[in-house]
């Protein structure tokens, strides 16, 4: 049996609250789980203790037993300095969308439009 900790969403619609849980891999996000190990509230403040609260015990018990994290569970384990800080690769993070990207294309044929006449003259007033 491949245990998770992960995140069991509840609350209402706009107002998510989760339960950190270890749960069978096979169930369904919000459905059973084997035991809650702590809450987690984004609509705290970033900075409020009450925002992820963990049994730290228990899920170095569940990790123990060889239970894998998700990314989510995983970065509140490196903040809370219970798991080394993991590099992550976001490779298309700095890239521009589409749009972005034909914007520039369409600007720097412009420029290259604009400033191809502006070289010709000064070539021909160099030949005579």
């Amino acid at each position: 049996m491949a245990i998770k900790i992960r995140l069991a969403r509840g609350g209402s619609k706009k107002r998510p609250h989760y339960a950190i849980v270890a749960a069978d891999s096979r169930m369904p996000r919000d459905g059973r789980f084997i035991e809650k190990l702590g809450t987690y509230n984004p609509l705290l403040a970033k900075d409020d203790e009450r925002r992820v609260v963990m049994n730290v015990e228990r899920v170095q018990y569940w990790l123990s037993q060889g239970a894998q994290t998700t990314d989510r569970i995983q970065r509140f384990l490196e903040n809370a300095g219970l798991a080394e800080k993991k590099e992550r690769q976001n490779l298309k993070k700095g890239e521009p969308g589409k749009a972005a990207q034909e914007r520039a294309k369409e600007k720097a044929e412009k420029a290259a439009a604009a400033s191809a006449p502006a070289e010709e003259p000064a070539e021909d007033a160099s030949a005579e």
